[in-house]
């Protein structure tokens, strides 16, 4: 995955609070075991009319949406089953980031591991990013990964809660295999001097 530092981009907004996985990707689609042509299906049951065609009025299908690449969303985002197709469908659109001011656990987890990032922010910022919207659709905002930061356009800085291992592998574009892989020098080593570690523990039992 890309590493993740600066991101400065328009925002699409979807105030809707609990929002869940199954609406986030609809189960039909889970069938698939790779993260290509997700994004054609997030939000499905929202985005798409019943004979396949685009919901005029859903926010993605508007042309703000394109290119925009991060999320601002209602309170609670990503609640539900615990599948991990939810951000890979995101990050397959162009989603980045994801705003709010809270995310279920797991949906958070698992989009830290996907180089998704959850940006939890306090309810005036949120209330301030939606009047942006609705005044300045164009509006963009920076986050920046390395100060954990969000950036308004009026020059005020909010900082965001993020634990170091995830800051460390989203800045350099790994997963947390990825991250192991990339030890794997110091791994050898350390086994190179410690070659009676592993011997010495099968004699005590």
């Amino acid at each position: 995955m890309n590493p993740f530092t600066n991101l400065t981009s328009r925002f699409v907004v979807m105030a809707i609070e609990n929002i869940d996985t199954d609406q986030i990707i609809p189960a039909r689609f889970l069938k698939t075991t790779s993260k290509a042509g997700l994004g054609q299906h997030l939000f499905a049951d929202w985005r798409y009319q019943a004979d396949g065609s685009p919901q005029p009025d859903f926010v993605l299908n508007q042309t703000g949406a394109q290119g925009a690449q991060i999320l601002l969303a209602g309170d609670n985002f990503g609640c539900g089953s615990s599948r991990e197709h939810a951000p890979w469908a995101l990050v397959d659109f162009g989603f980045r980031a994801i705003v709010s001011t809270s995310f279920a656990d797991i949906f958070r987890s698992n989009a830290l591991k996907n180089g998704l990032l959850p940006v939890v922010v306090d309810a005036q910022t949120q209330r301030q990013l939606f009047s942006l919207a609705e005044e300045e659709p164009d509006t963009e905002i920076t986050i920046d990964l390395t100060s954990s930061s969000l950036q308004l356009p009026d020059g005020r800085q909010v900082s965001f809660p993020i634990d170091e291992f995830s800051k460390t592998c989203l800045l350099a574009g790994v997963d947390q295999l990825g991250y192991l892989l990339k030890q794997d020098m110091h791994i050898a080593t350390y086994e190179q001097e410690h070659p009676l570690r592993v011997d010495t523990a099968i004699q005590e039992n």
